[in-house]
């Protein structure tokens, strides 16, 4: 199938134009990247002095008191109940394994054994204690937080105004 001359000659045209549009277009895209390069860097310069300021601010304000007020309650507990609690229960330790060479060596000395009556054990033992205590002094901790910044203030709350864009 051949073209008529006029054809081939609107056909170049045609593909002449879509050429101009399609370097136009790449134009376009190139100069948008750079546009949306410099809004990222500015978007960036704007998060680093002004909001994340104001986080901090807001946090050290609102927040930290409460965290604080948290760690130093978890710290007493610690301090006060499961560090005493746990040297008790090391030094029982320690007295049963005493016990136990003591009763070892009058075995292998030919003292034999002198039986006693065994009662068996009733309750929990150290071991429960110790974790029944850290359980509890962790949950107490995790509320007392969780309570501190989840309760109501209306300044913790963000304004229903929009967004608008920052003076230039």
């Amino acid at each position: 199938m051949s073209l008529t001359r006029k054809r081939k000659k609107e056909l170049k045209q045609l593909q002449d134009q879509a050429n101009k549009l399609w370097s136009a277009q790449q134009g376009l895209m190139s100069e948008a990247t750079v546009v949306a390069k410099e809004a990222g860097r500015q978007l960036g310069n704007y998060n680093r002095e002004h909001v994340q300021p104001r986080i901090q601010a807001n946090y050290s304000k609102y927040a930290a008191p409460y965290v604080d007020k948290g760690v130093e309650a978890s710290q007493r507990v610690i301090n006060g109940r499961v560090i005493p609690a746990a040297g008790a229960v090391v030094g029982s330790a320690l007295s049963v394994w005493d016990a136990a060479n003591e009763r070892r060596g009058s075995i292998n000395s030919g003292r034999g054994v002198v039986a006693a009556p065994v009662e068996p054990k009733k309750g929990i033992g150290a071991g429960g204690v110790i974790a029944l205590l850290l359980g509890i002094g962790a949950a107490i901790g995790v509320i007392y937080a969780a309570w501190q910044t989840l309760r109501a203030d209306d300044e913790l709350w963000v304004a229903d105004d929009p967004l608008r864009a920052p003076d230039a």
